[in-house]
């Protein structure tokens, strides 16, 4: 393992600084001893942040280039991760808990949201529109400018790589606000944007505190845009504040979300689906499988299945872990670690029944064992609130319509799951459940390709796909009165 350098600073029009908020210390959720401290941003620095991506902007360093320009640019900054990947992931995996293989592939996610979208870059044309004789009318689209970019700590590099791909691809400049956790494994993007030549400004990064620096980035009158990806209450307020400046956000808050498990279902097939639908990442995955609502028949023979895979599991620091496989890591921190078992505890005094895990293993740091909760019911609040850890909820069925109630019961709605041999019902199920992605037989089917985002309080507007970069663009419209 390499030596983690002691300090980290912020990166602001091209050059690297500390933060007017002093530093805060970034810890080792393995361990929970320090690995290293981060430059802290106040509102002075993200006031230069914002007036540098403006300055970017207002020059078209990055607008007035011809979009195959900025679209290899873009792709370069992939490159160069997968060029770094070894240290990059070492990095990840020391600051966030993940296995270092789970980490990789998080780094081969974020290269493969450079590549897409550098290759969509030259496909945001605009229309003509008839008018008649005396008129030629057409569309364009122009970038909104300054792109602010809220990032949380679950997937600092992946996160950071979807809005910031697409925002550059579309000639915007961007201030991301990376996560107090999980702020390191980014300078790599700050460095990447650099061997890519993009302009000084077009790509600030910083880490500060929400309530300061986060408040600060989202209420900016220089802002024209903001992503944001995190908790309710956070996306409320950062909604809120935008709504003063008149700026609109792509918002993206997370789920509880379900898979319904008929009959006919490839149980062994789903045993696969558990694996990584609510264990990668010791579950911290706003579209995790959190629930799995089965049918009466093959209630007792799918929990054993589950039961099954969440008991081969190996549980250990993720730095640990460099090869694929049936591992898990820490959670993010020991608070994160400390609210899901809370949440355990009372399922159980609910009436709930912990069919495996539910504890702190016997080891430092902020792990808890892979977890299946059984007799859940739809009133309980392990079936609705969202966990954010290694804890699958299970709740059964008897009927089509009872099903898709249950999927239907929560205020979130980002994605959902159907697992059955019959295409007739899985078609109708993909109609009824309250979601923005519906998987069949196989859970995050789909890919960087596919439109990714949520109803009701999961938020609003799409990321992934040709969908998300719509959120970077206005359109205008020229009206031209030709001559006789």
């Amino acid at each position: 393992m390499a030596e983690i350098k002691p300090y980290w600073q912020n990166y602001i029009d091209g050059a690297w600084g500390d933060g007017g908020a002093g530093r805060i210390d970034v810890i080792n959720p393995a361990t929970g001893a320090r690995l290293a401290t981060q430059a802290l941003a106040d509102s002075a620095d993200v006031d230069r942040a914002v007036q540098a991506a403006k300055r970017v902007h207002v020059s078209g360093a990055l607008s007035d280039l011809r979009p195959v320009e900025r679209g290899r640019m873009v792709q370069a900054m992939g490159r160069y991760l997968l060029d770094h990947i070894d240290a990059i992931a070492e990095v990840l995996t020391l600051e966030q808990g993940k296995p270092l293989w789970e980490a990789r592939i998080e780094i081969e996610g974020a290269a493969r949201y450079f590549e897409y979208y550098g290759n969509q870059a030259e496909t945001v044309e605009g229309r003509s529109i008839p008018l008649g004789k005396g008129y030629f009318d057409f569309t364009t689209y122009e970038p909104f400018g300054v792109s602010a970019q809220i990032i949380p700590w679950n997937y600092p590099i992946e996160m950071t790589a979807r809005s910031l791909s697409a925002a550059l691809a579309t000639g915007n400049a961007c201030v991301i606000k990376t996560p107090e956790l999980t702020p390191l494994s980014t300078a790599w993007l700050a460095q990447a944007a650099e061997a890519a030549g993009l302009p000084d400004g077009a790509v600030n990064i910083l880490c500060g505190l929400g309530k300061e620096a986060g408040a600060a980035l989202s209420a900016h009158r220089d802002v024209n845009q903001i992503v944001f990806t995190g908790s309710v209450p956070t996306g409320i307020a950062i909604a809120t504040a935008a709504a003063q400046n008149v700026v609109p956000c792509v918002l993206e808050l997370g789920g509880k979300s379900a898979a319904i498990v008929h009959d006919d279902a490839d149980l062994e097939a789903f045993e696969n689906d558990v694996r990584w639908g609510i264990y990668f990442n010791a579950g911290q995955v706003c579209s995790a499988m959190s629930r799995v609502i089965v049918h009466d028949s093959i209630h007792d023979a799918l929990v054993e299945r589950m039961v099954g895979v969440a008991k081969s599991l190996s549980v250990k620091p993720g730095i640990e872990q460099p090869e694929f496989g049936a591992t898990m890591g820490a959670m993010v921190s020991e608070a994160q670690r400390d609210r899901a078992a809370a949440m355990v505890g009372q399922a159980q005094t609910d009436g709930a029944r912990v069919a495996t895990g539910g504890r702190k293993p016997n080891i430092s740091g902020a792990f808890l064992e892979p977890t299946i909760i059984t007799d859940v019911t739809p009133d309980m609040a392990i079936a609705s609130e969202e966990v954010f850890g290694p804890v699958l909820s299970v709740l059964r069925f008897s009927s089509d319509d009872e099903a898709i109630g249950m999927a239907n019961g929560t205020s979130y709605g980002l994605v959902g799951g159907v697992f059955t041999r019959d295409l007739d019902r899985a078609t109708r199920a993909a109609r009824q459940l309250r979601a923005g992605q519906v998987f069949v037989n196989e859970w995050y089917a789909g890919g960087v390709e596919t439109p990714f985002g949520g109803y009701g309080k999961s938020g609003y507007g799409r990321e992934k796909g040709r969908e998300a970069l719509w959120n970077y663009v206005q359109t205008k419209n020229v009206a031209i009165k030709l001559g006789a």
